[in-house]
């Protein structure tokens, strides 16, 4: 226990510590040596717990809760008066009503709840812990040098250094998480996932600008909502099966069916929208304003993974069989399907990333809906592999964005020669995220085979059609980036080492994870889904593939090291359907007037419009949200009737 204590607390310690210290060279050693620590702290954590099926810890945390209940109530008053401030009235609502709601559930019917184990790890919690712990510190690292870039910037607008703000709110971030994935009181989990709204609305609103604070708060609104649901989970979960263990209520979901849908339904929705899933998606785009960290942290390692955790902790409760599993599926495969297509009409590469980011939350939210040991295991598979891709894409674009001046793919033509390196990682990136051999696509696969399995038609077709998407809008970039441009030369001599690091070291994650598939897979995967479902029936894929999906990654590694397909052959000229000028950018066309060549994608606005798509997402999610909670309320309400 004492590890996950340490793994909990010490991120907050040095997030204090940040606050405090002004020196760029002060901070570089504690974000640092920090980072180490946490990372090498989770992998001893993983290698500590792996063995055994889940460890629960049991003491007496009565003084632990009422610390708990203080500082909820400490951020209830401040969410009230920053929203009085702004008048922001909807997150002022929402806070004055959950949590008075879960106080006085703990002071009156929670207090009578005896809590066997307040904190709980099993192998799922083993690989949120090492996302956490290596993807989050990497980002925290890759911060160091970018954020010096990004208060120049500052600097020149006359605004104030508050870089210890951010990495305070940074590390705040990767305590709570590890909290979260590691409780098993729901009460503190509730309690850690306040936390992670929160210090996301501190990271989206960093620059304090308008567009900030209203992007802000529009996160904060939706997950205080969603916090809202939380809470509600919690009472009901309480009071009619008197407990608020999350494994206990996994353990009684066989016995009791449909009535632990209840409560799980509103956990879901809570899920669903710290995931960003439709119609929630608006407050992760809104995200994009705050400085590219942020971005890569809350796609990656934090906030929306924790969404995607829950609903996956759900999965044995969910499914077919009832309204909730319906729900939470069919929310997840309509996201999935209409992200992917606002994705193709995108121009804006982080605004790419996010529909990506919402369409493979969309794809993991439907593997827990559906609720079978076959679907998790993608879902898992699809948590760790876009963890890794999604970070690395994040943070090349946003050093590439303060080299060459913007964030747009259109700009970004000869990358391959201003920026090499870095257009080499972010072509593996996207590689990872729609290829095979890599992992994304091998998840997808078996995403694929738990939807048939489960009979869900429209499912089916929401990961066909999405999956089509999903290649044209990636190979489009991909295309961009792999295009090589005459006179261009290569500036990328002044990036800082510490986002060089932190490039290489995910791209090597990105083929390491590929080359330990199979061991993860039967040393993780199929033990839990052994302890929750039973064994993992028929298996997704048999050794046989698993092996040579590996050989494939090695091969293309051992080849990208020999330098296989270098030529000594001159590079030529390119045709540019005109006499060339002899800048080889520029022809001669009719009339003898100077044409300058450019290379353009089709985005198809018309057709997969942003506007579009988000709107019959978010009616066809709605309608599915609406039936799927309203008939959970109508089954509680008769219930009660039935008691009384």
């Amino acid at each position: 226990m004492g590890t996950i204590l340490f793994l909990i607390l010490f991120p907050m310690i040095v997030a204090f510590i940040l606050l405090v210290v002004k020196s760029d060279k002060g901070r570089d050693v504690i974000v640092i040596a920090g980072s180490i620590i946490i990372a090498a702290m989770s992998i001893v954590v993983a290698i500590q717990f792996a063995a055994g099926g889940g460890d629960y810890f049991s003491f007496n945390g009565e003084v632990v809760g009422y610390i708990m209940m203080a500082v909820e109530a400490g951020l209830c008053i401040y969410i009230c008066i920053t929203s009085a401030m702004h008048r922001k009235w909807l997150a002022f609502i929402f806070a004055i009503i959950q949590t008075p709601l879960i106080m006085w559930f703990e002071f009156s019917r929670g207090h009578g709840i005896e809590v066997e184990s307040n904190l709980y790890v099993d192998r799922l919690s083993i690989i949120m812990i090492l996302i956490i712990g290596i993807i989050g510190t990497l980002i925290a690292v890759y911060a160091l040098g970018y954020m010096k870039d990004f208060q120049h910037h500052e600097d020149e607008k006359g605004n104030k250094d508050r870089r210890p703000w951010f990495f305070f709110v940074m590390f705040l971030f990767l305590g709570a998480m590890v909290g979260l994935v590691t409780s098993n009181n729901m009460i503190w989990m509730y309690f850690f996932w306040e936390i992670t709204s929160l210090s996301s609305f501190w990271l989206i609103g960093y620059t304090k600008t308008e567009e900030a604070t209203n992007n802000a708060f529009r996160a904060l609104i939706m997950n205080l909502l969603g916090g809202l649901g939380f809470a509600v989970g919690i009472v009901i979960l309480g009071i009619v099966f008197q407990t608020v263990e999350m494994s206990t209520m996994l353990l009684i979901g066989s016995v009791y069916g449909d009535l632990v849908a209840i409560p799980a339904a509103f956990f879901a929705f809570a899920g669903i929208t710290k995931a960003a899933q439709m119609p929630f998606n608006s407050w992760l785009l809104g995200a994009m304003v705050a400085p590219t960290p942020t971005s890569a942290l809350l796609h990656s390692s934090t906030m929306v993974k924790a969404g995607v955790f829950m609903i996956i902790k759900l999965a044995p409760v969910l499914g077919m069989s009832n309204f909730a599993g319906i729900m939470t599926m069919m929310v997840g495969g309509i996201t999935f399907l209409f992200a992917s297509c606002a994705a193709i009409s995108q121009i804006n590469a982080k605004r790419v990333l996010a529909y990506s980011t919402i369409a493979n939350l969309g794809l993991i939210v439907a593997c827990g809906g559906v609720g079978t040991a076959g679907a998790v295991w993608a879902g898992i598979m699809l948590i760790i592999f876009h963890a890794i891709t999604k970070s690395l894409l994040f943070l090349c674009v946003g050093t590439a964005e303060h080299h060459i001046g913007s964030r747009m793919i259109e700009d970004m033509d000869g990358l391959f020669n201003r920026m090499p390196r870095l257009a080499m990682c972010m072509i593996i990136g996207i590689a990872g995220m729609f290829l095979a051999p890599f992992g994304m696509l091998i998840s997808k696969w078996g995403c694929m085979v738990s939807f048939v399995d489960s009979g869900n038609i429209l499912l089916i077709g929401c990961i066909c059609f999405g999956s089509a998407v999903t290649a044209f809008y990636w190979l489009k970039w991909m295309g961009k980036l792999t295009a090589v441009v005459a006179g261009e030369e290569s500036i990328e001599y002044d990036v800082h080492r510490t986002e060089t690091f932190v490039h290489i070291t995910l791209v090597v994650l990105v083929v390491l994870v590929c080359l330990l598939f199979p061991l993860m897979s039967s040393y993780l995967l199929v033990p839990y889904l052994e302890i929750t479902f039973g064994g993992l029936a028929g298996g997704i894929m048999s050794s046989g593939n698993m092996l040579i999906m590996v050989i494939m990654v090695a091969v293309i590694v051992l080849l990208a090291l020999f330098g296989f397909g270098k030529s000594k052959k001159p590079t030529v000229p390119i045709y540019l359907a005109g006499a060339n000028t002899g800048d080889n950018r520029t022809y001669y066309g009719s009339m003898q007037k100077e044409v300058q060549f450019a290379l353009r994608n089709w985005h198809m606005e018309k057709y997969f419009g942003e506007h579009k798509m988000n709107l019959i997402g978010d009616v066809l999610c709605v309608a599915m949200l609406v039936i799927g909670l309203g008939y959970m309320i109508a089954t509680l309400v008769s219930l009660m009737g039935g008691v009384a």
